[in-house]
């Protein structure tokens, strides 16, 4: 053991990162200001009162977790103290926290800068990177099924994106490649999920959340239109934003009562409150439950309010162009931010 590890695990007691594994409980670490007590009954295994992000490298992405220090690399950190913790977002969904909260504790308490990551210079990945199944609803709040000349739904319209749609936050979204010409905005809350779920009551849906996100649904309408498959108009590359930051549930008590809006180069072009869905959080989680098996890091946009540029008047229609820059808003999530190349 060289001696500045050495000198890490004495002042820190780093030691009990190993022992958290082997069943030893970790106390709560002192997480970005705003991090509330857990109250939704996730995975045991799960973290609570954490905000995670996707740091990229290249092509490789790891686990961020958000702090007042900076955003923790937990893969940088992990190596350094040979510590069990997931570094990828998907790893740990799918197999718990494994001694994350002990990690993080530690890290705090060092203090070290070398473990940490100023969020203005981080570079991020999708807050989610490997989902199984990507859902979609559609014209799920009321306000945007008016504007669009629809009937609300009596049960949750379902589409779907594939993972070559994921982007992140600060991504780019290619629109000088896609052979269409009306492209346009879709801000949404997001739903992760966090255990698996088969046919659940929309009761017990929320307490399968792992946590929620911001998510921009980008949309080509003119290839929307060719049929009544939207799917072509959703999935071209890029076209599913996701981020920055990825908020445990425990943090979420009531998904249904967020402030919500986009901006279009500055300007406000949707203001609303996903207390406006036709179909909430818990309703569609259990929808879906009867239709097919929910799994861990499966994701779910829940549809976008009003505001979009296909429910304007065709005179005032003026779609998305290259050098455009959106931005998505949600109240206890941060702010999601891309350009159009």
């Amino acid at each position: 053991m060289d001696e500045q590890r050495r000198s890490f695990l004495k002042k820190t007691g780093a030691a009990g990162v190993v022992a958290l594994a082997a069943g030893a409980s970790a106390p709560e670490p002192a997480l970005a200001q705003g991090a509330g007590p857990g109250a939704s009954p996730d995975s045991p295994a799960a973290p609570k009162r954490m905000t995670f992000v996707t740091l990229r490298s290249g092509d490789a992405y790891g686990l961020g977790v958000k702090t007042d220090l900076g955003i923790l690399d937990v893969t940088k950190t992990g190596k350094f103290v040979r510590s069990p913790a997931p570094t990828t977002i998907d790893d740990l969904i799918r197999r718990g926290d494994r001694g994350l909260t002990e990690l993080v504790k530690v890290a705090l308490a060092r203090r070290t800068p070398g473990f940490f990551v100023a969020e203005d210079r981080a570079e991020f990945g999708p807050c989610v990177t490997n989902p199984e199944k990507i859902l979609c609803v559609g014209v799920n709040y009321a306000k945007h099924a008016r504007e669009m000349g629809a009937t609300p739904p009596k049960q949750p319209v379902f589409f779907n994106k594939f993972n070559n749609a994921l982007n992140a936050h600060q991504g780019t979204v290619r629109v000088s490649a896609v052979p269409a010409e009306r492209f346009d905005y879709e801000s949404e809350l997001v739903i992760v999920m966090g255990r698996k779920a088969r046919n659940v009551s929309e009761a017990e849906a929320l307490s399968y959340v792992f946590g929620y996100c911001i998510g921009h649904d980008f949309t080509a309408r003119d290839l929307q239109s060719r049929s009544s498959q939207w799917m072509i108009g959703k999935t071209c590359d890029g076209f599913g934003l996701l981020g920055p930051y990825l908020v445990t549930a425990d943090q979420i008590p009531d998904p249904n009562n967020l402030k919500i809006e986009g901006t279009l180069n500055g300007e406000v072009r949707q203001s609303s409150n996903t207390s406006d869905m036709v179909h909430n959080c818990a309703a569609i989680i259990s929808y879906a439950s009867t239709l097919m098996t929910l799994l861990p890091g499966d994701v779910i946009y829940t549809g976008t309010p009003e505001g979009v540029i296909a429910g304007y008047p065709k005179e005032k229609q003026v779609w998305l162009k290259p050098g455009d820059r959106l931005t998505t808003t949600i109240e206890k999530l941060g702010t999601l931010r891309f350009a159009l190349a």
